[in-house]
C-alpha cells in the first residue's frame, strides 16, 4: 500500500531576533516590503513586526544594488508585497545569515495525509505479516521537522510509540528518522 503525505506551510514562520524596544525575541513577517531608491541604486527590506510590542524590524533583501541589476519581475513582486516572495526569502539561508536571524516553524505547518483522517494503530495492526505501508513524504517548503513527529501525527501514534516501531524495525527509512529533515523522503511501516 503506497501513501503520499505532504508537509504544507500554513503561514510564514516567525523570525527569531531580539527586539530593541521590549526584549522579545519573535517577529511576525506578513509579506510587506520596503523599497528605497537612491538615483541608480536601490535597497529592499522585508518588514517584520514584534509579536509583543509591534515594533518594526527590517531584514535586508539587498542594499545599494544597481537598479539595472535587479530583475524586473523581482522588483514588481517587491512593490506588490508578494507574500510568496516573503516565504521564499525567509527560507533562504543566505538572507537569514546576512541578517543574523533564525526562523521558527512551530505551528506554521500542517501534515496533509491525503485523506479525511490518518492511519491509526488498528489499521497498522490489521495487516497480514507480509503487508507493508510505503509512505512518501513531500515538503511544499523547506520546513525542518522530525520524521518521528510526522509519523506520529500521520499514524495517530505517540512519539514513544513511533520510537518503539523504529527500535523493533517496523518503521524503516533510508534517512535517520530521529533527526530533523526538510526535504522529501520515504519510509516503510511493517507489521
Amino acid at each position: 500500500m503506497l501513501t503520499h503525505w505532504v508537509v504544507m506551510p500554513t503561514r510564514l514562520p516567525l523570525v527569531l531576533r531580539r527586539c530593541h524596544a521590549c526584549a522579545s525575541e519573535r517577529f511576525r513577517a506578513d509579506g510587506k516590503f520596503r523599497v528605497n531608491a537612491h538615483h541608480k541604486l536601490i535597497d529592499a527590506w522585508l518588514l517584520a513586526l514584534c509579536t509583543a510590542c509591534g515594533e518594526t524590524t527590517k531584514l535586508t533583501v539587498f542594499e545599494r544594488r544597481n537598479v539595472r541589476s535587479v530583475r524586473p519581475e523581482l522588483l514588481d513582486r517587491l512593490h506588490a508585497n508578494d507574500p510568496t516572495l516573503a516565504a521564499e526569502l525567509l527560507q533562504d539561508p543566505v538572507l537569514r545569515r546576512r541578517n543574523r536571524v533564525a526562523v521558527d516553524w512551530g505551528g506554521a505547518w500542517r501534515l496533509d495525509t491525503g485523506g479525511s483522517g490518518h492511519l491509526d494503530r488498528d489499521a497498522i495492526d490489521a495487516f497480514d505479516a507480509t503487508d507493508v505501508i510505503d509512505v512518501s513524504v513531500r515538503f511544499a517548503a523547506r520546513i525542518p521537522v522530525r520524521p518521528v513527529r510526522l509519523i506520529a501525527e500521520g499514524c495517530g501514534l505517540s512519539r514513544a510509540g513511533v520510537e518503539r516501531l523504529i527500535e523493533e524495525g517496523k518503521a524503516v527509512s533510508a534517512i535517520r528518522l530521529n533527526g530533523k529533515v526538510s526535504g522529501d523522503f520515504t519510509f516503510m511501516l511493517k507489521r
